[in-house]
């Protein structure tokens, strides 16, 4: 007996629906990158490890998926590894090829290899499927699509009010209204690190800072403890566990607490160049808050970071970015600023299919479907169909001769419009399957309607 077929944990099939609303989806943040100026590109689904690993940290590396070597992967692996079954020391031996992890690193690689056919700054958007070896959860996969819009070669934070502007716009024009976009800067982290007189351990403190909304102040607290940051340290850094007000209030109280701090104050200043500039042009329906804990645990961010935040809906972002200095100079070409954003597919269409946002014509694959009475000659209703599809119309005959009933049940599930039940060279006979509204009208009167 056969073995029942399943699917790897952490991805999914997707059915015709799910496609289309996925589909409108990616058309919306597609038409906006390129309204702000950006340009495609598209790079591979896997790259060289080497590429890859040590770009993200330690937590990082680990979801990295690596790929076998092709043949006889163990015939050149050390045999004293083998024997001692230590995996980080054999990889490199029988793996050299990775599945990516975002697309941010491979866009570097990319800079950094076509830079003499390049014009900068430049704007670049990719729309691609990424892998992590990630425990799968509610909007958490293994296997996603991230959607990138990164500018690179200038360093003016015009750039990060664009960026802001753009999510602005995606999420307007999506109907998710009232989205927080989170901001915070690496420098004001650098400079409490530098206050707590820990910038050896700045990494640790991030990476522990940023899952603060996850376990809570506490487990934040004894996770920096576990890496080595003395309790005297983490004391100076207290009132970050309990920040509030508005933006402004926010500004002042770091001004005071950074005021020793060269690196912080330049982050305050840049946060609020971009907070006192997105309060005179204004967003469309976005609100921009300061989030001091958001740390995003990516090593190579040095400026300004973002993360997007759902209203009503309990989901992890759904939307993120920064600004990295020098991310193509671990690929040779040093001094090349960049910084960009990323929206979650997959996450956005969790919230909007939670709060009913996509619009009923997203899911209709079909418009018009003639039935076959057995009367009406099929050379005059492929015509038909052919004139409708030539003006746009999705349009189909039912293939066989059967019942009507399972005509009927078949539109249904279909979700058609116009159901042609009769239809001769001069007149249908129509039925509009919202309305329940039977019609028979000339031709020229159904084309019209389309």
């Amino acid at each position: 007996m056969a073995q029942k077929p399943s699917l790897a944990k952490g991805t999914r099939d997707f059915s015709s629906e799910e496609v289309f609303k996925r589909n409108y989806i990616i058309q919306i943040i597609q038409k906006h990158f390129q309204r702000f100026g950006f340009a495609p590109i598209e790079t591979p689904s896997f790259e060289n490890s080497e590429t890859l690993l040590g770009k993200y940290g330690e937590e990082g590396d680990r979801l990295i998926f690596k790929i076998l070597n092709s043949g006889d992967f163990l015939a050149k692996a050390d045999a004293t590894l083998l024997q001692e079954k230590n995996s980080t020391k054999i990889a490199s031996q029988i793996t050299e090829k990775a599945l990516r992890y975002d697309l941010t690193v491979p866009f570097a690689r990319y800079v950094v290899m076509h830079q003499n056919e390049l014009v900068f700054p430049f704007k670049r958007y990719q729309i691609q499927p990424v892998w992590r070896a990630d425990r799968p959860q509610k909007g958490r996969f293994r296997e996603f699509y991230q959607c990138d819009a990164d500018v690179i070669g200038s360093t003016s934070l015009l750039q990060e009010v664009e960026l802001l502007q753009l999510y602005d716009a995606v999420f307007t024009d999506l109907g998710l209204h009232g989205v927080t976009l989170k901001m915070n800067n690496r420098k004001i982290l650098s400079g409490f690190a530098e206050i707590m007189q820990a910038q050896q351990q700045l990494i640790d403190f991030t990476v522990a800072l940023d899952k603060l909304d996850k376990i809570g102040e506490e487990a934040v607290k004894q996770e920096m403890l576990d890496k080595g940051i003395s309790a005297e340290a983490i004391a100076k850094i207290q009132p970050l566990f309990s920040f509030s007000g508005s933006n402004t209030d926010k500004l002042n109280t770091l001004k005071e607490l950074l005021s020793t701090s060269t690196i912080g104050m330049q982050g305050v200043a840049e946060m609020e160049f971009l907070i006192e500039t997105i309060q005179e042009i204004g967003l469309q329906t976005a609100q921009l808050q300061i989030e001091v804990t958001l740390a995003r645990g990516l090593n190579y961010y040095t400026g300004t970071i973002l993360e997007v935040a759902a209203p009503q809906v309990q989901m992890g972002s759904i939307g993120g970015g920064g600004r990295y200095d020098d991310l193509t100079g671990i690929f040779g070409l040093k001094n090349m600023s960049g910084v960009g954003i990323s929206f979650g597919l997959d996450r956005i269409y969790l919230v909007l299919e939670e709060l009913g946002l996509f619009p009923d014509s997203v899911q209709n694959s079909l418009e018009v479907l003639f039935m076959q009475d057995g009367q009406t000659p099929l050379v005059l209703v492929l015509k038909s169909i052919q004139q409708l599809r030539q003006k746009g119309v999705m349009a189909e005959l039912y293939p066989d001769a059967t019942k009507s009933d399972k005509q009927f049940k078949y539109a249904e599930r279909k979700n058609v419009t116009w159901l042609v039940r009769k239809a001769s060279a001069e007149q249908l006979e129509v039925k509009n399957l919202k309305t329940n509204e039977v019609e028979t009208l000339d031709w020229n009167d159904f084309l019209s309607k389309f």
